[in-house]
């Protein structure tokens, strides 16, 4: 017998796809990412497993602000299923002051894209001294 009302399992998704999804937070293909400061360097960590690091990742730095950008295509499945996200990934990181972007280097190692730059920490504030005149 045919039912008006869709099966609990189809009209609900499981909770398991809710987590899965930050929206309406957030993006589902944003990089996750890692920052710190190690020995003199400014290292920023991209989860991307599964790239191929020469054809579908890239990595650009303009204006003070780094832009990582994975892409990758979907693949037909005549049966089965998928849970794989698939399209564009992109992240962008606001550097800090003290990164020097003009020397990045980038390694991909087991599904981690590492960036590292020489960083040197900014100087204190510099307290201005205000002349005050007399008219």
């Amino acid at each position: 017998m045919t039912s008006l009302f869709p099966s609990p399992r189809t009209a609900f998704p499981t909770l398991a796809s809710w987590l899965e999804h930050t929206w309406p937070f957030g993006d589902p293909n944003m990089v996750r990412i890692e920052e710190s400061t190690e020995d003199g360097k400014y290292v920023v960590r991209a989860e991307l497993p599964g790239f191929d690091a020469d054809k579908q990742i890239t990595v650009t730095s303009h204006g003070g602000v780094l832009t990582i950008n994975a892409q990758r295509e979907a693949r037909a499945v005549s049966s089965g299923r998928s849970e794989f996200h698939y399209g564009s990934f992109t992240r962008n990181v606001s550097l800090p002051p003290g990164a020097d972007a003009s020397q990045i280097s980038a390694r991909y190692v087991k599904g981690i894209l590492e960036l590292s730059m020489p960083y040197t920490e900014s100087l204190k504030d510099k307290q201005i001294e205000i002349k005050v005149e007399q008219d």
